[in-house]
């Protein structure tokens, strides 16, 4: 427990670094476009390594979101996460905002 609580401690000073220079970070929030539904469902470790770039803003506990910004030429959806400082929540839901409106993000269902 000790040795993970100082991993965490090297991740969180790792991000308040570079938040001396920055006010958020955008980054991709994950390495690929999401899958199908029921895709993968036999491969856990590749579900996994999925989430691999959200994992160091949990581990760290500051502020993420993750928003829509568009398709994948299979008409898959991407992300782009925002990380922001420690309690800057408001900061990441106004840049969210803003990225969600000039993506111009719009939800296509397939019915059927």
């Amino acid at each position: 427990y000790l040795k993970a609580q100082k991993v965490r401690q090297l991740i969180k000073s790792d991000f308040d670094k570079s938040f001396t220079e920055v006010d958020a970070i955008l980054t991709p929030s994950t390495p690929s476009a999401a899958f199908k539904i029921g895709d993968k469902t036999d491969d856990p470790v590749s579900m996994y390594l999925n989430d691999i770039f959200t994992v160091p803003v949990n581990l760290s506990g500051l502020p993420a979101i993750s928003v829509p910004a568009g398709y994948d030429k299979n008409n898959l959806p991407l992300g782009l996460q925002l990380i922001g400082k420690t309690f800057d929540e408001q900061t990441i839901l106004n840049l969210s905002l803003a990225i969600e409106k000039r993506a111009n993000f719009i939800k296509k269902l397939k019915l059927g």
